[in-house]
């Protein structure tokens, strides 16, 4: 096994992935405290230090075999993960309709912006950084950053249990309508998982996944473009 190569992949995908989970469960307990629920907050978990919210399978196992998979065969796979969440009682919610939906939507929207301000940092020191190894590793860094946020932002928003386009959609939906739904929320989670599996989803959503990270990078890199720097 390749030490270098395990330290490589650890700098450049499993740090940046770490901070982009923790960026958004810290956003859905953030906007669960603005909408009346103190859990989160009484607990310590709004905070970006990635410690309060590992999860030792999502954070660890999971990150770490892909991790280790990537070494030994040499290639430079995706490293992916999710963190512990972060607790939230709807029951303290000032409009627990309007908290679920604004609460579940937090997290997207985080990773969302994340995405944005990773692609303006990548562009800035590509525009104005002396390139060289360590500022190759440093584009690297931020640009699977910015990607993987993109990424976790399109696919929570996925309707389907547990990802948070479920509970926007639930919140949305009637008051019998929504009850229909939680009541077969387990069958459609295993539908969920069942359609990444088999690759029906993980397509689709590929597309739309690169599609978002390539308007978000397209933004970003625009006022560079602009003004002539690039």
């Amino acid at each position: 096994m390749d030490i270098s190569s395990i330290v490589q992949t650890i700098a450049v995908y499993a740090i940046p992935l770490i901070f982009a989970i923790t960026i958004h469960e810290t956003a859905h307990g953030y906007v669960a405290k603005l909408c009346g629920d103190q859990t989160a907050y009484m607990l310590g978990r709004l905070t970006l230090n990635p410690i309060k919210h590992i999860d030792p399978v999502g954070t660890i196992l999971v990150p770490g075999a892909l991790l280790i998979g990537s070494a030994l065969t040499g290639m430079s796979g995706i490293v992916f993960g999710w963190a512990k969440p972060v607790p939230i009682d709807s029951r303290y919610f000032k409009n627990p309709r309007s908290g679920v939906a604004l609460t579940s939507l937090a997290g997207p929207a985080a990773n969302l912006l994340a995405s944005y301000v990773g692609c303006v940092i990548y562009y800035a020191i590509a525009a104005f950084a002396p390139y060289n190894a360590f500022v190759h590793y440093i584009l690297l860094f931020f640009g699977y950053f910015s990607f993987i946020n993109a990424v976790l932002a399109v696919f929570n928003l996925v309707p389907l249990p547990p990802l948070d386009g479920s509970k926007i959609l639930a919140a949305l939906l009637s008051d019998r309508a929504r009850y229909k739904f939680y009541q077969y929320q387990n069958m459609l989670s295993m539908i969920g998982m069942l359609l990444i599996v088999s690759g029906a989803l993980t397509g689709p959503l590929s597309v739309l996944e690169n599609a978002v990270y390539g308007g978000v990078s397209w933004l970003a890199a625009l006022p560079f473009r602009l003004t002539g720097v690039l």
